[in-house]
């Protein structure tokens, strides 16, 4: 059976949307800021070598500074750079608002994070139930309102309404028809594909898997050999096939808290008193939550070395009990002592609607 048949048959005429703000935290702060409008600029938490970029605007990207980096690496980069504090709470009532908008279209929303977020508009009848048109529209009041862009993709699933949103940026949307399918996913760069990372992306072009056409060429067993029930997914999803639905009350599976240090943790004895500090904002934050009063599966820590060099312990678990995350970190420290700049603490979800685990926080 051919590609485009499946799809015709699988979608049955749906229409989602992804929306992307363009640069949202610096879009936001340049707003504020107009005259670092055509100047580089970057949100970060620190301006120094201690900092990492949240975003930044595309004056600095043509500096080839992007997200993740770090603020001295960033400011080689681009010397003139602007760097400008977080402000999160700012970001989350725009985004609130914005939300707002997408309202006004479609119920099922299912944001993503605070500058994206997919939309049903399978049986909207708004703009004649066009969804370029309603796309177009909210793009335009996001900016005559907040006087910040945004990018949108068109078409019958998210993989490629999402695909579709990076086509036309900044300030843009693109729409793939289901026609169009089968010859457009052809192209598409292998981490492009939801689920491939660096390091699936390293062991699929060591095999000279670069696109989807690429992918195609391999057989379902073949891909599930090398990555597992992943393999599966990939195979569909790399002929342009996502079944996935738009959850506008997708639950959560994780809770987390986090911290950057401005000085490296040395000792273990810091590194206790830090993960207590964080177990209890974990704690706190939890209790005043809309997820108090769900079943806790298991809890995890993350460490982040100074060389940026990430790992991560996991234990099942059913209480919210610091001695837990300090034999986490304990083993963490005991397998590598290196300088730590960060330490984040969270709690995995049980999610099944049967289980009676006991949700006692200590």
């Amino acid at each position: 059976m051919r590609v485009n048949k499946i799809i015709q048959e699988h979608y049955k005429g749906r229409k989602i949307i992804h929306i992307d703000m363009d640069c949202f935290f610096a879009a936001v702060e340049i707003k504020d800021k107009p005259e670092l409008k055509n100047k580089p600029v970057a949100v970060a938490g620190s301006a120094t070598e201690r900092g990492v970029v949240t975003t930044c605007n595309y004056i600095a990207r043509k500096f080839g500074v992007k997200s993740a980096m770090p603020s001295i690496t960033a400011k080689k980069l681009c010397p003139n750079i602007i760097f400008l504090p977080v402000n999160i709470e700012k970001y989350k009532n725009i985004s609130m608002k914005i939300q707002q908008i997408y309202k006004c279209y479609t119920k099922i929303i299912e944001p993503i994070s605070l500058d994206e977020a997919y939309l049903d508009v399978t049986n909207s009848k708004y703009c004649n139930g066009n969804p370029e048109e309603m796309a177009y529209q909210m793009r335009k009041k996001i900016l005559d309102d907040f006087e910040i862009t945004a990018s949108a993709g068109i078409s019958s699933n998210k993989f490629l309404s999402k695909i579709a949103s990076d086509w036309n940026k900044p300030n843009g949307q693109f729409s793939i028809k289901d026609k169009d399918i089968e010859q457009f996913v052809l192209t598409i760069p292998i981490r492009k594909v939801p689920g491939i990372g660096e390091k699936t992306e390293k062991i699929l072009l060591s095999k000279g898997l670069k696109n989807c056409c690429d992918l195609q060429k391999i057989k379902e067993k073949e891909l599930i050999g090398v990555l597992g029930k992943y393999g599966s997914n990939l195979y569909l999803l790399c002929r342009g096939i996502d079944s996935r639905q738009v959850e506008s009350n997708k639950i959560s599976k994780s809770f987390s808290v986090e911290d950057t240090y401005a000085k490296d943790l040395e000792t273990l004895e810091e590194c206790a008193n830090e993960m207590k500090i964080i177990f209890d904002k974990l704690k706190n934050r939890l209790k005043i939550s809309d997820d108090k009063d769900r079943p806790i599966k298991s809890c995890f820590i993350k460490v982040k070395y100074n060389d940026f060099k990430l790992v991560s312990s996991q234990k099942s678990y059913d209480k919210l009990h610091y001695d837990i995350f300090y034999d986490l970190l304990l083993k963490i420290y005991k397998t590598n002592a290196k300088p730590i700049r960060l330490l984040g603490a969270g709690i995995q979800f049980n999610n099944s609607e049967t289980s009676q685990l006991n949700l006692d926080i200590i």
